[in-house]
């Protein structure tokens, strides 16, 4: 391989540097490049896809008939009046196509288990799939919020609140959650610049990048999990946030990438805290929550304090769909403290909420964030797109209505197969962890070398081999691609790999890959010592 000026790679995110291996792992056309670098998974739920499909079918047919006096290809609103009649002709006609039995089921859930107008929901099914109108209410569809606040308090370990106290907003996806809520905590005084906030690492590498950008311009102090402890936050580490000048908390549970989820005992620790700050705001992205077992937001312990961020993209091998939600609880510390603001402050944000209501102080941050989704002043056509709302519902009672949960059970029993592979191939220890969630996995390069060929050889690869060097050699000499730990804010040199988007022979590969590659490494190490 030239030589090449790795130091000129070091500030690049992670997924910038992917490009740059991939280009080189591609170089060669005698073998397969294995992309182990980005987690867009390659499994995917079917079921309520083609049952979105089909209700799409029933619905076009709907709008057709509302115009049937006009020429073909011209429809119009679906009508209220005989809509659950005419659907359950459709069920029974095509009982026999996937997902048309699973939609005849849902609206059966919807009626008997979640106690929700059976009619109501169907309309709003039928509109939302043909979106023939705006979204409205702009935050989320009403009944479409009901059933996805079912899900998330479920699936998010909530337990004892009643979803009416709770608050959801449609969003594109995680990352489009993040840049509403953190545009929406400056806006509106909850943070400034120079403020310091807490991040929880190792992390997603944007969480890092955001605060740094000229439009924050946030002082970042970083809450270290210690791989020793199973990448768990120590209480010395969690205890920082005790500082009253901490602003809030940002975090990504389970963890991205050390995929562990965080522990009864942090969570503990952390209530703790909040108990004496009631002013600190905690952010927590759980889009691997329903990969855990047992999982438990830091919403389920502290909702006054936390706004949840979820994403539909990796469960359900959705992420073209751009699915997610930002949860708050009714009565939250984000409304507090804006009631809490100053005169002045007050006076600019209700200039900025104004022209949408005559109390521009009563709007709640959940309300605000959709309105500074849109610049405020096009607010009126705000919310995700009717249909994807549809699509996210389908998603959701797809989980709840699975009583014996085989997709969950299928798509854990993946990722974690892919793990043992991996390691098998490779000749050490797969990691276990009861907390552990195995969407990714972190080969550390020190304890891969220690467990391989011993203690002395271990020290010489810290001492001699340049981390990224090594991915870049990875990549040119085998062909997979893999990112760095380092760019995730990993103290430890370290690789990390997606378990979700190659299937078990290839990650099985990878394990062969990289068990040869530090073989030639300790034979170039052993002719060191012999010169020596």
């Amino acid at each position: 391989m030239a030589k090449i000026d790795y130091s000129k790679y070091a500030k690049l995110s992670p997924f910038e540097l992917k490009d740059e291996l991939i280009a080189l792992a591609q170089s060669k056309t005698d073998r397969m490049m294995l992309n182990a670098g980005r987690g867009n998974p390659n499994f995917l739920a079917t079921i309520p896809r083609r049952a979105f499909f089909q209700l799409g079918l029933f619905s076009a047919t709907e709008s057709e008939f509302s115009f049937s006096y006009m020429p073909e290809g011209l429809g119009g609103f679906p009508r209220p009046v005989g809509l659950q009649q005419r659907f359950d002709h459709f069920v029974l006609e095509n009982r026999d196509k996937a997902g048309v039995v699973f939609l005849g089921k849902a609206v059966s859930y919807v009626r008997d288990q979640l106690g929700l107008d059976p009619d109501k929901f169907l309309l709003e099914m039928v509109e939302g799939i043909l979106g023939c109108n705006y979204p409205v209410p702009d935050r989320m569809l009403r009944i479409s919020e009901s059933i996805v606040k079912e899900y998330i308090l479920r699936e998010m370990g909530v337990k004892g609140m009643p979803k009416e106290s709770l608050d959801l907003f449609a969003v594109e996806g995680g990352t489009a959650a993040m840049a509403y809520i953190f545009n929406s905590l400056k806006e509106n005084k909850l943070i400034d610049y120079g403020d310091k906030i807490a991040i929880g690492v190792p992390v997603f590498t944007p969480y890092l990048e955001i605060p740094e950008l000229n439009d924050y311009q946030l002082e970042e102090v970083l809450i270290h999990a210690d791989p020793n402890l199973g990448w768990q936050y120590p209480e010395s580490e969690l205890r920082k946030l005790e500082d009253p000048s901490i602003k809030a908390f940002f975090l990504v549970n389970p963890s991205n990438p050390p995929s562990v989820k965080m522990s009864d005992e942090g969570l503990a620790i952390l209530a703790d805290i909040v108990k004496k700050r009631p002013d600190l705001i905690l952010l927590t992205d759980d889009v691997y929550g329903t990969f855990a077992d047992n999982f438990k937001s830091l919403f389920a312990i502290c909702p006054e304090n936390t706004i949840l961020v979820y994403s539909y993209s990796k469960y359900f091998g959705a992420t073209g769909w751009r699915l997610g939600v930002i949860a708050t609880a009714k009565e939250n510390v984000l409304d507090k403290k804006i009631a809490a603001l100053s005169k002045k402050d007050k006076a600019e944000l209700e200039k900025r909420y104004g022209s949408l209501t005559t109390d521009p102080a009563s709007i709640k941050f959940i309300d605000r964030l959709v309105a500074d989704s849109r610049n405020v002043a096009l607010n009126h056509t705000a919310g995700l797109s009717t249909p994807q709302q549809v699509q996210m519902v389908l998603f959701s009672l797809f989980n709840m209505m699975d009583s014996r949960q085989d997709y969950k059970k299928a798509v854990k029993s993946v990722v974690r197969e892919r793990d043992a592979a991996l390691y098998r191939q490779l000749g050490v220890d797969v990691p276990q962890d009861p907390n552990a969630v195995d969407y990714y996995t972190l080969v550390n390069l020190e304890n891969t070398s220690r467990q391989l060929y011993g203690d002395d050889f271990a020290d010489w690869v810290m001492k001699t081999k340049n981390p990224t060097e090594l991915l870049f050699r990875v990549a040119d000499e085998t062909g997979v691609v893999l990112l760095p730990g380092s760019g995730f804010g990993v103290q430890h040199p370290s690789a990390r790999a997606s378990l979700a988007n190659l299937n078990e022979y290839q990650y099985a590969a990878i394990g062969d890959s990289l068990r040869r590659f530090a073989d030639e490494s300790y034979q170039e190490y052993q002719k060191i010592r012999k010169k020596k």
